[in-house]
């Protein structure tokens, strides 16, 4: 019996656990998402102009 009770207790206190989590709001979930698609494109940009950079330097050097 106890095979069955303890997943049926594990899914009832999975249950109680998630009622208490603050979720989120659908707005803050959207600025929070747009923050990080921004620094995310921020950053490619800078690592490519940083790799293109360095490549033209390298290519000068060991020419």
């Amino acid at each position: 019996m106890k095979l069955i009770e303890k997943p049926v207790n594990f899914v009832k206190e999975v249950k109680t656990e998630l009622g208490k989590v603050a979720w989120s709001t659908r707005q803050e979930l959207m600025s929070s998402t747009m923050v990080v698609i921004s620094v995310t494109a921020i950053m490619a940009v800078f690592v490519g102009v940083i790799d293109i950079i360095l490549s033209k330097f390298l290519s000068v050097v060991f020419k």
